[in-house]
């Protein structure tokens, strides 16, 4: 099969879309090599991919992320098909949230979230416009549409009035260095160089309304004041949108020395840096799917979550789950993790067996099985 594959996330480095379609595409060459793989990207200069994906074939649309979004737009609305301006294939792969109109390739599209309906506060508008007409669009004019998880498919179906039966859920998976790191040199060379303390809670994400860390930050202050040596907040992750508000409540809580602010970690330390943390707290009021307490359960690393959206699908019963808005919860979860080395034994065991089922190999697997059945013989 000649199959395309919109890479524009993991070229433009757009965190989970990014992560999904670079590590989808690398584990579909891997497991497939006899089909032709193409990446393709919308950028108004070339940009080369790295790692496993180095020698990748790609063809570049000369548009930056706006004007292609708008011409697929118009596209739809005069109803003509984006045949010739793209190259032809058997197969093409929509990715980040765009379709364009073709008439003679078959079309899947995955659906990661629709956030935007649920806290459209959290979005900018003209982004939460070209969304709300577009994607049920999108996901009508697609031959499949992959949802990365249940709770995706679910929402989509409800929200949106796509038959559920169209949606497949095929969730997405962990990559391999995300693991157990018994190397005592490695883990002291990160902690060193990113200045961390001995021991640590860690959040890392995006830092935007949406992941609720002011939640967390509420919640750690409370927990200071009933166990005074409590370790600090480790914070990793760039700042996104509208996150003034959040950090504002540091300084005003009194915790400025205690909350420890990494920034950008280069991304073959952040394993390390998860390896380091003595739990993991993700009190996010909604996720497509929840890849980073998957990750941190694959390091061995105890997760303490939100029970919101799909990250009881994820985290399973190898965490704590707790509602996103329960402050007091949180704290008294930390509480218990921080102070009791058996139920973190515990938590690590079950997180690892749990974080085991979710592989880009069978995300891969899956995932060409929907081509070959809208491309039978091929």
């Amino acid at each position: 099969m000649r199959i395309t594959l919109d890479i524009s996330p993991y070229l433009h480095k757009h965190a989970g879309l990014g992560r999904y379609s670079g590590e989808l595409l690398e584990a579909m060459r891997q497991i497939a090599p006899e089909h032709n793989y193409l990446g393709l990207y919308y950028a108004a200069h070339e940009i080369k991919p790295g790692g496993a994906l180095s020698d990748l074939d790609t063809f570049r649309v000369p548009l930056s992320a706006k004007p292609w979004r708008m011409s697929v737009l118009l596209a739809y609305f005069t109803h003509r098909n984006l045949d010739g301006r793209l190259p032809r294939g058997d197969i093409f792969h929509g990715t980040d949230h765009l379709l364009p109109p073709l008439r003679d390739t078959r079309t899947v599209f995955t659906i990661h979230d629709i956030i935007f309906r649920f806290f459209p506060q959290y979005h900018l508008p003209l982004n939460r416009w070209f969304l709300d007409l577009m994607l049920p669009k999108f996901m009508q004019r697609a031959d499949a549409v992959i949802a990365v998880s249940e709770n995706t498919r679910r929402d989509v179906a409800r929200v949106m009035r796509i038959p559920a039966d169209k949606i497949i859920v095929i969730y997405e998976g962990v990559n391999s260095k995300f693991r157990p790191i018994e190397d005592r040199e490695q883990l002291e060379r990160v902690r060193v160089k990113h200045k961390l303390p001995a021991r640590f809670i860690l959040f890392f994400s995006t830092i935007e309304p949406r992941k609720n860390l002011i939640t967390l930050i509420q919640a750690y202050a409370q927990l200071r004041e009933e166990m005074p040596n409590t370790p600090p907040l480790v914070v990793m992750g760039r700042k996104g949108w509208l996150y003034g508000e959040t950090l504002k409540r540091i300084p005003e809580l009194g915790l400025t020395r205690d909350v420890i602010l990494t920034d950008w970690v280069e991304s073959e330390d952040v394993p390390a840096v998860i390896n380091l943390a003595e739990v993991f707290a993700f009190p996010s009021l909604y996720e497509g799917f929840g890849l980073t307490p998957l990750e941190a359960m694959a390091c061995g690393t105890p997760v303490i979550s939100s029970n919101a959206s799909s990250l009881p699908e994820v985290v399973g019963e190898a965490g704590i789950l707790l509602d996103p808005r329960d402050i007091g919860g949180l704290a008294q979860a930390l509480q218990r993790v921080l102070s009791d080395a058996a139920l973190r034994g515990e938590m690590r065991a079950r997180g690892l067996k749990q974080a085991a089922q979710f592989t880009w190999e069978r995300a891969a697997r899956e995932t060409l099985s929907v081509y070959e059945r809208l491309n039978p013989g091929k």
